[in-house]
């Protein structure tokens, strides 16, 4: 038993160490890790004295996602490009620091936007590169087209994007957060209103107010200049550029397999598996 304690502690000791040394092995990502933990950490403490606590959550949240690329490269032995890494990196600090800490989901227009569409890309790469991996994996009778390559990939990253617009309406119904992003409109069009009680949509137009009732008999004005649409506009456009964002990626993959990894692009977000005999040592 005492052993089995030494070499957990063992183990703990050299992935640590192997966690520092993923750190540092490209110049320009430990860089980037190391600006953004410092800016995160920053953040931390401020919020702390303001006592908001919730954006605090967020900054430790952020700190532990800054250290997940290189978790996986040392867990699963494979070799992230800096520029995939880097994108990464940038993508949590984007998404938790300046989207929710910083609110720049409100403040700057079409901000959510632009993060779900590098979403869809990252996420295509990603299941890209698993199926890769496997496809090139001598030991499995595993073997895709670049076309099947390219719609794999494409059919992982729109998973990733149901899956997240799936968890926002939980988060949205069990908590009431606005996760997903309300949109103003001013008409509207439901068989719900159908005077008749039938199936006949029936539109209107020209909304400029709403007035909400509440159970007390007190009146609301919301006072938008239309009506509100609790978050249905929101989630098909995230889903929408996540499409984009996958087709990129695919048609960037397909052209990467087709051409035997000739593709510069591609190669900057593909990972490389490392040689088994040695999974932590890589050249500088």
């Amino acid at each position: 038993m005492k052993r089995t304690k030494q070499e957990k502690r063992w183990l703990k000791k050299t992935f640590k160490e192997a966690m520092d040394k993923e750190l540092r092995e490209h110049k320009s990502s430990f860089i980037v890790f190391s600006i953004l933990r410092f800016l995160v950490l920053v953040i931390l403490v401020r919020q702390l004295f303001m006592a908001h606590y919730e954006a605090a959550f967020f900054c430790v949240l952020t700190i532990v996602l800054l250290y997940v690329p290189s978790w996986v490269q040392v867990r699963l032995r494979i070799e992230l490009p800096p520029a995939l890494e880097i994108t990464i990196l940038c993508f949590i600090f984007a998404a938790e620091i300046l989207g929710e800490v910083n609110a720049f989901y409100v403040r700057v227009p079409n901000w959510d936007t632009m993060l779900h569409t590098l979403n869809g890309f990252l996420a295509a790469a990603v299941g890209f590169s698993l199926v890769l991996l496997l496809n090139d994996d001598d030991r499995l009778a595993f073997h895709l087209s670049p076309f099947f390559l390219a719609l794999v990939a494409f059919c992982f990253s729109m998973t990733i994007g149901v899956l997240w617009e799936f968890f926002e309406c939980t988060m949205d119904q069990l908590f009431l957060l606005d996760m997903q992003k309300d949109t103003v409109v001013h008409s509207i069009g439901s068989v719900m209103l159908d005077p008749s009680g039938g199936n006949t949509p029936t539109a209107i137009q020209n909304i400029t107010d709403v007035i909400v009732v509440t159970a007390d008999g007190t009146q609301h004005s919301l006072g938008l200049g239309g009506y509100l649409d609790i978050g249905l506009l929101d989630t098909m456009k995230d889903l929408f550029v996540n499409f984009i964002g996958a087709v990129v990626f695919s048609i960037i993959g397909y052209f990467y397999v087709k051409n035997r990894g000739q593709g510069k692009f591609a190669r900057r977000f593909i990972p490389q598996v490392l040689p088994p005999e040695e999974p932590s040592t890589k050249e500088k």
